[in-house]
C-alpha cells in the first residue's frame, strides 16, 4: 500500500511537471506566433533580402524564384509600412537656387545588399546613372515617376565619326550604343521594376511627375573598393552621332537607341540625408 502511494505520489508529480513544460512550451508557441503575426513589413522585407541575397556579389542574379518572392513582399509594401506619407515635407523641400531637394532616406546597408528610399518633390530628378553588377528591385510607394532606362547594344561600337557632316555631335571614345528599355510614367500602386546586371534596364534615370517615393533593394550595393562605382551618363539621339557601319534594324526605330557619355560627378545634384521614421528593423 505504501508503494502505490509513492507510486502515485511520484507520478503525480512527474505529471505536474510536464504539464508545466507543456504549458510554458504553449506560451513560448503562443508568443511566437504572436511575434509571427506581428512582423512589422518592413521586416519581412529585410529577413526576405537577407534571405535572396546571402550569396550575393557582383554579377550573380538571385534564383528566379527568390526574385520573384522578393518582387512580391515590395508589391505589397506601402508607404506608411516605411513611415511616410505623401504631405511630409521631404516632399516639398526646395533647395536655395529653386531646384527640388531630393532626399535619401537609409534604411539598412551591408556588404551584400541596401535598401533605401528616394524622395521626390514634383519635378526631382535623378540623373541616369548606372548599376554595375547589381541586381535591383525598385518600388515606387505613391506619386507618379517618369523612368527612362537604357541596355548597352551587345556589340558596344566605338564612335568615329564621319566628315560628310560636320553638324553631327564630336564623339569621344567613351560613349556607347545603348537600347531604351523603358521610357514611360508609372502611378503608384504598380509592380515593383528589376534591372539585372546586362538587361533590364540597368542605367535609368528617374524624374518626378508629382511628388513620389520609390524605394530600392540593390544586391551588391555600391562599393567603390569593389569597383562597383555609379557612373552618370549623357544621351544623346541616335540620329545626332553617325558611326562607320552602325546601322539600326529596319524594323526598329531610331529613337529606341541612344549614345550614351560618361559625365563628371554632378555638382548640382544635391542628395540630403534624412531620417528613417518606421518600424524598427532587427537584424537576426
Amino acid at each position: 500500500m505504501g508503494f502505490e502511494t509513492a507510486l502515485c505520489d511520484r507520478k503525480g508529480k512527474e505529471f505536474r511537471e510536464k504539464s508545466k513544460v507543456t504549458n510554458s512550451n504553449n506560451k513560448t508557441s503562443k508568443k511566437s506566433r504572436r511575434r509571427q503575426k506581428k512582423m512589422s513589413p518592413v521586416q519581412k522585407l529585410f529577413d526576405t533580402c537577407k534571405d535572396v541575397f546571402s550569396s550575393s556579389a557582383a554579377g550573380i542574379v538571385p534564383h528566379p524564384d527568390d526574385v520573384q518572392r522578393l518582387r512580391s513582399v515590395l508589391d505589397d509594401l506601402k508607404p506608411e509600412d516605411v513611415g511616410l506619407a505623401p504631405d511630409m515635407p521631404y516632399f516639398r523641400r526646395m533647395l536655395p537656387n529653386g531646384k527640388p531637394a531630393i532626399a535619401y532616406v537609409h534604411l539598412y546597408e551591408s556588404d551584400k545588399f541596401s535598401m533605401g528610399i528616394f524622395c521626390l518633390p514634383p519635378s526631382g530628378v535623378i540623373p541616369l546613372h548606372n548599376h554595375p553588377g547589381m541586381t535591383v528591385f525598385s518600388k515606387l510607394l505613391f506619386g507618379t515617376m517618369h523612368i527612362k532606362s537604357y541596355d548597352w547594344v551587345a556589340e558596344d561600337p566605338r564612335t568615329t565619326t564621319t566628315a560628310e557632316n560636320p553638324s553631327l555631335v564630336t564623339t569621344p571614345p567613351d560613349v556607347r550604343l545603348a537600347k531604351v528599355k523603358v521610357d514611360s510614367d508609372f502611378t503608384a500602386p504598380c509592380d515593383t521594376s528589376i534591372l539585372y546586371p546586362a538587361e533590364g534596364g540597368n542605367m535609368h534615370c528617374f524624374t518626378a511627375v508629382t511628388a513620389c517615393a520609390v524605394l530600392d533593394v540593390l544586391g551588391p550595393p555600391y562599393s567603390d573598393p569593389d569597383g562597383r562605382h555609379c557612373t552618370y551618363y549623357l544621351d544623346y539621339p541616335f540620329s545626332e552621332i553617325s558611326v562607320d557601319g552602325v546601322t539600326i534594324p529596319e524594323e526598329e526605330e531610331e529613337d529606341g537607341y541612344a549614345w550614351l557619355k560618361e559625365r563628371e560627378e554632378l555638382e548640382d545634384l544635391i542628395v540630403y540625408r534624412a531620417s528613417y521614421t518606421g518600424p524598427k528593423i532587427v537584424e537576426k
